[in-house]
């Protein structure tokens, strides 16, 4: 005699699947949001962190009047695809935002630094939608201090004020979800915790052709002769050099990652213990969500390069490559410009 469920049986089942089901999706799709969130939230932070030591580093991020002037040159060096001045603020950012206990915020009100940020700057709030879809509100402190040569600035409150929304348009649209505020933006230090990465301390990620440019030979031999640590005699084999100008840009070869760092950079990606600076890391899957920083520079979407300080020869420099499935150590032509990331160091 064949056994078989029965009917009552079958769906006694399926409903109790569906109770379960019911019980634990909300809270997983929660879950899965918030940890997105949090996410989305550190990437543009980090992002915008670096935007804002490259105007400082160049000395460009203090002395506006107004907020509009800062934004305006900002946008250099941060992809922004709308600006919205203070009496169009709807229109780069949600109007409504819920606060943690659920009283409504109106945009609109938030107009000039002494309603963004609580302090009276005397300028105006300037709404912001980013290319990565994040939407902002900013107010910028003329009082900002620029302090190039350590990679910090300082205002006496504060140098701009912050609410963005990591989702844009979409909801929740609450403050301490998608919705968040910094208003105290003063100093940077390592993008990354420098205990995950061997004591590495990443100061900038740049950017070829946004964070940093090719350099002539003349400009190549000039910062040899400064002291930068780069080679002169391999300088003019390119006049478009774009591994020296990562080293013009980070400030001398000893900012830039030698092999074990970049080594070290690749364990902490791909979750792996050990590996062969020589060889391609076939089996280890990179971790997307740990390299979510460094793509978010990249040209590319599932992958990135980084220049070593290690010149090679005189049309020649090491790079470390990150793909989804390995990771490797090789030689590039150091005109290459499209795809080599400047990642500087402090130690």
């Amino acid at each position: 005699m064949k056994k078989a469920f029965t009917l009552a049986e079958v769906l006694i089942t399926l409903a109790i699947i569906g109770v379960v089901a019911a019980i634990t999706i909300p809270s997983l799709v929660k879950n899965y949001n918030e940890k997105a969130w949090a996410t989305a939230q550190d990437v543009f932070e980090k992002r915008l962190e670096v935007a804002t030591k490259q105007l400082n580093t160049e000395e460009k991020l203090a002395g506006y009047s107004s907020t509009m002037d800062f934004v305006n040159e900002l946008k250099k060096k941060i992809k922004i695809t709308n600006v919205c001045d203070s009496d169009n603020l709807g229109k780069c950012f949600e109007n409504k935002i819920l606060t943690a206990d659920g009283e409504e915020v109106d945009a609109a009100n938030l107009k000039t630094s002494a309603k963004l940020a609580k302090e009276d700057w005397g300028t105006e709030t300037v709404g912001v939608q980013f290319a990565n879809g994040v939407n902002a509100l900013i107010a910028y402190n003329p009082q900002t201090d620029q302090q190039p040569f350590n990679n910090q600035f300082s205002a006496t409150e504060a140098s701009m004020a912050i609410l963005y929304d990591v989702s844009g348009h979409k909801n929740p649209n609450t403050l301490g979800k998608d919705v968040n505020q910094n208003a105290n933006i003063k100093t940077f230090g390592c993008m990354l915790e420098p205990d995950l990465i061997g004591g590495m301390c990443i100061s900038q990620i740049l950017a070829p052709g946004t964070g940093y440019s090719a350099i002539s030979k003349a400009e190549c031999e000039q910062i040899a002769d400064e002291g930068y640590g780069n080679n002169k005699a391999y300088c003019g084999y390119y006049d478009n050099d774009y591994w020296a100008g990562a080293v013009k840009a980070c400030g001398g070869v000893s900012k830039m990652p030698n092999r074990s760092q970049l080594e070290e950079l690749a364990k902490y990606l791909y979750n792996i213990d050990s590996m062969n600076g020589t060889t391609n890391t076939t089996s280890a899957p990179l971790d997307t969500e740990k390299a979510a920083l460094f793509l978010s520079f990249s040209p590319y979407s599932s992958s990135f390069f980084v220049w070593s300080n290690h010149e090679y020869s005189q049309d020649e420099a090491y790079y470390r490559g990150f793909t989804l499935s390995y990771t490797f150590w090789l030689d590039a032509k150091r005109d290459n410009g499209i795809s080599y990331l400047a990642m500087c160091v402090d130690n």
